[in-house]
């Protein structure tokens, strides 16, 4: 396989395309989806956090990314991922030869060695749709055939060393490696005919609880100072009055993290510290929480908006609503961090800054604490379901 170029013309035209238009809602998970730790790799409207490698040419028509498959490229996630749950719906005709890469780099060139390829070709194909190409072979009788004209979709359970696949609903294949890829991005493939992708939606899998909703074990209050951190009947954490912080006792430094809060006020402001500096006070990366827009307009959040990298990124989009519950994803993995809204994708961003041991004066990839920030003496908000995973580096 060739190895592709990236094309700064492509990166561009991506770039300029990564805005939803004015008065354009965003169509979000369903509720149950966004309550089960699900996100979005696809808003449905732009191609916001995926980069393009090689020729391919890449677009989006009535919700779907689409490529003719007369040049030879990929589509790549900004964004890499170790254990989760993939579903992904594909469109193609029936001599496309295409796939659905995991864990692989910007330009896979061995699917036996760099990446997981679940394939997407003919019955005639030495790995028909469904297998894992140079790794795995379905029986021909369990291989998936084409259906032109159809949706198709793929499910996909990748866990340490076992991947799973599963075709429009039945199980085609599970495949263990002794000695998996452990972390990588998510490719869409150009190779030789025409296919779409659309309904791109990850969980991250092995998150665990790091609050107990019953007191604040795992978690100190030595910079409270003006805050309070309660415990609500409901399990929830009560967090009002201000300046001062939450803490984790332990330290973080690739992870993903997921947590629900809801916004007891109008505009009220919080956030959410990693990488943070034990035994400092809001020293480490802000993720903003922040429900506010420049009149009225969602597509221009206040002051970096809910999801935002504070001084950093702004969101670019404000989704989440004051007095509702929301969920919030975030992603830190060395210098790259992401952070998803009920499920939609508002901020993908790189630390560039020179390296320092405080992460408000420069790129930090060190470990930290994790905290939770009661801004000022109108801070009233409530936090629940907080779990976490480590990425593995």
């Amino acid at each position: 396989m060739k190895t592709p170029i990236l094309s700064f013309v492509a990166v561009l035209v991506i770039s300029l395309s990564c805005r939803v238009a004015v008065g354009t809602e965003p169509e979000l998970l369903p509720q149950k989806l966004i309550e089960q730790g699900w996100i979005q790799l696809f808003d449905g409207q732009t191609l916001f956090g995926w980069q393009p490698t090689g020729n391919a040419e890449w677009h989006i028509e009535d919700g779907a990314i689409h490529t003719a498959g007369d040049k030879p490229g990929f589509l790549v996630t900004t964004t890499e991922y170790a254990d989760f749950e993939l579903s992904v719906e594909f469109l193609a005709d029936a001599k496309t030869n295409s796939g659905v890469f995991l864990r692989t780099g910007l330009q896979p060139t061995d699917p036996a060695r760099d990446c997981y390829e679940v394939n997407i070709a003919p019955a005639d194909n030495p790995f028909p749709t469904g297998n894992l190409v140079a790794r795995r072979e379905i029986a021909p009788h369990q291989a998936g055939q084409p259906a032109p004209g159809h949706w198709q979709t793929f499910h996909v359970t990748a866990e340490g060393g076992k991947i799973a696949i599963d075709l429009d609903g039945s199980r085609v294949l599970v495949h263990e490696d002794s000695a998996p890829l452990r972390i990588g991005r998510i490719a869409l493939q150009a190779n030789s005919g025409p296919v779409a992708f659309r309904n791109l939606r990850l969980r991250p899998l092995g998150l665990k609880s790091i609050f107990n909703g019953q007191d604040l074990t795992g978690w100190n209050t030595q910079h409270a100072l003006a805050a309070r951190f309660d415990i609500t009947p409901a399990g929830e954490l009560h967090v009002a009055n201000g300046r001062g912080q939450l803490a984790t006792d332990g330290q973080y430094a690739n992870f993903i993290l997921q947590l629900d809060c809801k916004v007891n006020g109008d505009g009220l402001n919080s956030g959410i510290f990693f990488r943070a500096l034990p035994g400092q006070l809001t020293q480490g990366y802000e993720s903003q929480i922040h429900n506010v827009s420049q009149d009225g307009d969602r597509s221009k959040p206040a002051d970096f908006g809910t999801g935002g990298i504070y001084r950093r990124q702004p969101a670019r989009r404000v989704v989440a609503n004051d007095r509702e519950w929301f969920t919030k994803t975030i992603l830190a993995d060395g210098p790259h961090c992401a952070v998803w809204v009920n499920g939609y994708p508002v901020t993908d961003w790189i630390d560039n800054r020179p390296p320092s041991d405080n992460p408000r004066k420069g790129q930090c990839l060190a470990a930290g604490i994790i905290t939770i920030q009661a801004h000022d003496p109108t801070t009233d908000l409530l936090f629940r379901d907080l779990r976490i995973v480590e990425l593995p580096r």
